[in-house]
């Protein structure tokens, strides 16, 4: 068969979109995504107007297929990528419940369904580190990898590190990338040692334009630029942290019991972003001052919703919709948009090669 461009692609678990809009931006057409989130698809459908998007569940394969099924036929002289970034709960460390009984174990395995009744070309997954150490090769992710083969895929996986892709944030993750049409390699590096960038990009590069706002503030006209309100006495925390500091330069009428004398842990929560470096990694609470190193740099707040999506390197225009918490939650379970487009123009490099 002769293929044509752009890649189309089908993303399962497109939360607001991050992973659309990075391989959008490479050059790719978003066709369909689906997410179970309300909130996450008001935004994913206001910012991917052109795409058909279905608030459903991925494991309700009957009505996955409805809309599904003919758009794999209107494009089936067209490349197809499918993007499985699955909820990852099941899989952090933080996850203290019996995982064999958690459903949400089960996407990926719908998510292969997905593959194997319509045999993408392409295939894109993203996770957090452990996913593929769950019961070795023996669980959930070695099926997975076990399913590719059998159906005549190529693939390569490995821990990536969002800061080494032009992210300003540390951020690792599991990542997997797989084709049909020939061998497979995660791509090089663009910044850090040994790159053609060696300094990773910064907080200061990427929210210091912003104009000032105070906690419980939003700005008048840049969309989404809306910091939390902070209580009385976490106002004073904040106050009392120097720049780059955290809690311990507090004085003792400020801190909490939790944080004694000689407890050392948890110093990112409630200390203020570095200027000059990459941010931590942004969590679904990433505007709660109490949640992480999430506090401004220079500014009595926490960072905005406006900031923490330009630290997951969304563009200005992208839009954020549903509650304060909603959108956080939005913007610290997507994939950043840097990091997806240059996966994205990585895809478009091994097509033109194999085809």
């Amino acid at each position: 068969m002769t293929y044509r461009l752009p890649i189309k692609v089908f993303d399962f678990f497109s939360g607001c979109g991050g992973v659309s809009k990075g391989f959008q931006r490479a050059g790719m057409e978003i066709v369909f995504a689906l997410d179970y989130d309300p909130e996450s698809g008001e935004t994913f459908r206001k910012n991917f107007p052109q795409a058909t998007f279905l608030l459903s569940d991925i494991e309700n394969k009957s009505d996955v297929d409805k809309p599904l099924k003919p758009l794999i036929e209107s494009n089936r002289n067209h490349l197809k990528l499918f993007c499985g970034c699955a909820s990852c709960q099941p899989f952090t460390k933080q996850n203290t419940s019996h995982p064999e009984i958690d459903n949400r174990r089960t996407l990926l395995g719908a998510f292969q369904q997905q593959i194997e009744t319509y045999l993408p070309e392409l295939i894109f997954v993203e996770n957090v580190p452990g996913l593929q150490k769950i019961e070795d090769q023996t669980g959930v992710f070695g099926a997975f990898l076990m399913a590719l083969e059998q159906q005549g895929y190529k693939k390569d996986y490995g821990i990536i590190a969002a800061q080494d892709f032009g992210v300003p944030q540390k951020r690792r993750r599991l990542v997997l990338i797989a084709s049909r049409l020939g061998p497979i390699e995660l791509p090089k590096e663009t910044h850090g040692e040994g790159s053609d960038h060696p300094a990773y990009t910064t907080v200061r590069e990427w929210i210091a334009d912003l104009p000032p706002i105070a906690a419980g503030e939003s700005h008048p006209s840049i969309p989404n630029h809306r910091a939390a309100r902070l209580s009385p006495a976490n106002l004073e925390r904040i106050c009392a942290t120097p720049a780059e500091g955290d809690r311990r330069s507090w004085p003792e009428s400020l801190k909490l019991l939790c944080h004694s004398k000689d407890y050392q842990g948890h110093t990112d929560v409630y200390g203020r972003m570095h200027w000059e470096k990459p941010a931590s990694g942004l969590t679904t609470r990433c505007i709660s001052l109490s949640n992480g190193r999430f506090g401004h740099p220079t500014q009595d707040r926490a960072i905005s919703v406006r900031e923490a999506a330009c630290l997951q390197t969304f563009p200005r225009d992208f839009v954020f919709h549903g509650s304060l918490n909603s959108m956080a939650k939005q913007i610290g379970n997507a994939v950043p948009v840097l990091l997806a487009e240059c996966f994205g123009k990585h895809f478009i490099s091994h097509v033109k090669q194999n085809l």
